[in-house]
């Protein structure tokens, strides 16, 4: 290990938490709890919930995610590192990276893309459907007949891909980091 100090037993505490509580919060909310969710409530509050928790779940995950990135870089001073640190340094930094544009960017335009679809909807009588996948053809109908519903469909599966897609690499991260810190836990 790198290092030009030992960390302290609450630090390398410190870090194995928000380790844990970044990886653990990811496995939630990006594997179960959107598709428990979706299978128990309408289409509209599906997207209400979401709208409430991801800004809480990006703003969480990128505060803990600066917290080891800062906590790893203290320890690791980069002109010690060696090959497996600086992967693992980069990686930390991606995390950060890519759960601040979900933070400031992504969240924000998938939320507010998707209460515009729902208001065009409401008009049209859907959204109260339990279930994501229920009423595509009342849904696929809306889509061919108003150009406005449909560049913002188009708008909104772009941004929530793209947010996804932040989100999945994210978790890879966190899972590599936390592979590493596994592997090595008499140093963080």
């Amino acid at each position: 290990m790198a290092t030009e100090g030992d960390p302290t037993d609450l630090v390398k505490v410190l870090h194995l938490l928000a380790m844990s509580f970044s990886w653990g919060m990811q496995v939630w909310m990006s594997f179960i709890s959107g598709f428990v969710l979706a299978s128990q409530v309408t289409r509209h509050t599906f997207g209400l919930v979401q709208s409430k928790l991801f800004p809480f779940y990006f703003y969480s995950l990128l505060g803990s995610n600066v917290v080891n990135l800062a906590i790893y870089a203290v320890y690791h001073p980069r002109e010690l590192l060696d090959w497996h640190e600086t992967v693992q340094m980069g990686l930390y930094f991606l995390a950060v990276i890519l759960s601040g544009l979900n933070a400031q960017w992504f969240g924000p335009d998938v939320s507010a893309t998707m209460f515009e679809l729902r208001a065009i909807e409401e008009e049209h009588g859907l959204g109260k459907e339990v279930g994501i996948g229920s009423n595509k053809e009342g849904y696929n109908k809306l889509r061919d007949k108003d150009p406005k519903y449909k560049a913002l469909r188009r708008t909104f599966y772009r941004y929530h891909g793209l947010s996804s897609l932040c989100n999945l690499l994210c978790f890879i991260c966190t899972t590599v980091n936390l592979v590493y810190m596994a592997l090595n836990l008499q140093t963080v």
